[in-house]
C-alpha cells in the first residue's frame, strides 16, 4: 500500500483529543499531528512491508480474520499506534532501555507497530503457535527491527519482565491478564486494548495495579484502551 494512503489513514490514531471536538469544517486540520506524533517516512515504509508480509502469508494461514488491507491498517495498526502514542507521548521522551513484552501477540499486535513507533524498546513477542512465532520473526528480519525477538512458548513460562506490557484480543482473557500481571516490574505499565465491556472485569481482576480511566479509541463505539500501573513495591493499592 502507498505510504501516503497509510499517513491517511493512520491519521485520527495519532491525533491529539481535541481534534474530536473540532467543528466539521475544521477536522480536517485538527487531525493533523504536531511532529512529536508524525510518522517519518521509514516508519510509514515499515508498515507497508509488514502489511505485505501479512497479507501474504494471511492468505496461506489465519494470522487475522480482516482481509481487507485498508481495514486492516485502521483496526489493527491504527490501534496500535494509539497505543504507542499513550505509552510514549512524544519521540523525544522514549526511554532508551524500556523492555515491552506483548502477550498472546499473533499477527504483531499490538507490539510491533510500538516497536515502529518507539524503536530503542526492547521487544519481546511471546506467541505458543510456532507458525505464528515464524512469521513474526520473519516480519522482525524484514523490517530490520534491532531488538526484537520472539518467545515461543507459553506466556507463564516467560522467565523475564517488562516495564511496559501489552494485551490484545486473547483467548482466556482473565489467565491472561493475571500472567500480564506478573510480567510486570515494580512501577510497571500494563496496557489492554479491549472491549468497554471488559473494563469493569479487567480493574476487578487485577486490583494490585492502579488503573487510569478508559480511553476511547478513534473510529469505534466499543473499543478502549486501559492502562493500569505496578506501584513501586508491586502489593495492591492501600486506598482502594
Amino acid at each position: 500500500m502507498d505510504v501516503r494512503r497509510i499517513a491517511a489513514l493512520v491519521q485520527p490514531f495519532l491525533a491529539t483529543a481535541a481534534a474530536y471536538d473540532a467543528p466539521r469544517d475544521r477536522v480536517e486540520a485538527a487531525l493533523s499531528p504536531d511532529p512529536a506524533r508524525a510518522l517519518t517516512n521509514r516508519q510509514l515504509e515499515q508498515i507497508s512491508a509488514y502489511l505485505d508480509l501479512l497479507l501474504r502469508w494471511n492468505a496461506r494461514m489465519n494470522l487475522s480474520a480482516v482481509r481487507d488491507a485498508e481495514t486492516i491498517v485502521t483496526r489493527h495498526f491504527g490501534e496500535s499506534l494509539f497505543a504507542a502514542r499513550h505509552l510514549f507521548p512524544n519521540k523525544q521522551d522514549r526511554p532508551s532501555q524500556s523492555r515491552l513484552i506483548d502477550v498472546g501477540s499473533g499477527a504483531g499486535f499490538p507490539g510491533l507497530p510500538i516497536k515502529i513507533w518507539a524503536s530503542d524498546l526492547e521487544l519481546t513477542l511471546i506467541e505458543s503457535n510456532q507458525r505464528k512465532a515464524t512469521f513474526l520473526g520473519e516480519v522482525i528480519r524484514r523490517l530490520q527491527l534491532e531488538k526484537g525477538t520472539v518467545f515461543s512458548g507459553r506466556a507463564e513460562n516467560f522467565p523475564g519482565q517488562a516495564e511496559v506490557v501489552t494485551l490484545r484480543a486473547v483467548e482466556r482473557f482473565e489467565t491472561a491478564l493475571s500472567i500480564a500481571s506478573r510480567l510486570l516490574v515494580p512501577a510497571g505499565r500494563l496496557a489492554l486494548l479491549i472491549g468497554s465491556a471488559q473494563v469493569g472485569r479487567a480493574q476487578e481482576l487485577a486490583q494490585e495495579l492502579s488503573w487510569q480511566p478508559a480511553i476511547t479509541i478513534p473510529l469505534s463505539s466499543s473499543r478502549v484502551l486501559l492502562i493500569g500501573q505496578r506501584n513501586s513495591l508491586g502489593v495492591a493499592p492501600t486506598d482502594r
